[in-house]
């Protein structure tokens, strides 16, 4: 059996290469049927606001990549509940609908689920 994945993605949408890494990531293990989940956690909670302006920074729009994770097969979508509202973000805008919000403890309990944790 394939151990399963979490990936928890930590940057703002534009601050580097490592929100499209991390998205790069899933896409790829939900393509070949690894359990996958996929965490937004501090800034990285940023690339799941509607709006975004990519050809302002001259960079792709994620949004595509986002609403690509059902078709593979990643349907495990957390965003942490704490960082949201940290950052002025409600968790009822944002880009996917299906995510389950999480508190501190809850990510604690959600990440040893997972055999295997990376953090981009």
């Amino acid at each position: 059996m394939a151990k399963s994945l979490l990936l928890i993605s930590r940057q703002a949408p534009w601050s580097g290469p490592g929100a499209r890494e991390a998205l790069d990531i899933v896409l790829a293990g939900g393509a070949f049927d690894l359990p996958i989940g996929l965490l937004f956690l501090d800034d990285g909670v940023f690339q799941l606001t509607s709006g975004q302006n990519a050809k302002a920074v001259q960079q792709k729009d994620l949004s595509a990549n986002l609403q690509a994770l059902p078709m593979f097969g990643v349907d495990d979508l957390f965003v942490c509940s704490d960082s949201a509202a940290e950052r002025g973000v409600a968790i009822d805008t944002l880009a996917l609908a299906d995510m389950k919000a999480l508190s501190a403890p809850q990510i604690a309990a959600l990440i040893d689920r997972y055999d295997q944790v990376i953090t981009l």
